[in-house]
């Protein structure tokens, strides 16, 4: 990300997968913004070397400013709070409230099973198949910033693809 130029706008946080990451790209002379909610500063989990830390007063309001500063989303591997995340920055896409690049960097396979299951989606006439391609997918970093790079969100129709097609 400090390579080309991209800023990391993130959850604020020193922990995890996210913590080093903002580290790192801090060590590289990058920028990063972290976005954490007062609760999160109070146990001590913020980022206390970032010039850019804005405190919010809930997660809801943090995932709409992180939203909003961001020009695109990747997920690492993590947990339940990660796929909450990018499950619904994809819905957003999916719903046209952006026309942002979703990505997951898919470390060793992590993420696999996920990228199974929404072709199973697909599979069941739940998700366009379109949709599913606006989720990008790679396994080095600079993979997926080059995907970033060249995206163009899709055109669907979806009203004339749910009515010309039969349940499985």
């Amino acid at each position: 990300m400090a390579q080309r130029g991209f800023e990391l706008v993130y959850g604020g946080g020193n922990v995890g997968l996210m913590g080093t990451l903002a580290q790192t790209v801090l060590d590289l002379g990058g920028h990063v913004i972290g976005v954490i909610p007062e609760d999160l500063v109070k146990r001590e989990v913020a980022h206390t070397g970032l010039a850019d830390l804005r405190v919010v007063g809930s997660m809801h309001e943090r995932k709409a400013l992180m939203a909003e500063l961001a020009d695109g989303f990747i997920a690492l591997p993590g947990g339940i709070g990660t796929l909450e995340e990018l499950l619904e920055v994809m819905t957003w896409a999916q719903l046209g409230l952006h026309q942002k690049p979703c990505g997951v960097l898919n470390v060793c396979g992590y993420l696999d099973r996920l990228l199974a299951f929404l072709d199973h989606l697909v599979d069941q006439r739940f998700l366009h198949p379109a949709h599913r391609s606006m989720l990008l997918s790679a396994s080095r970093a600079e993979d997926l910033m080059a995907g970033f790079e060249d995206y163009r969100p899709p055109v669907v129709d979806k009203a004339a693809w749910a009515l010309g097609n039969d349940c499985p």
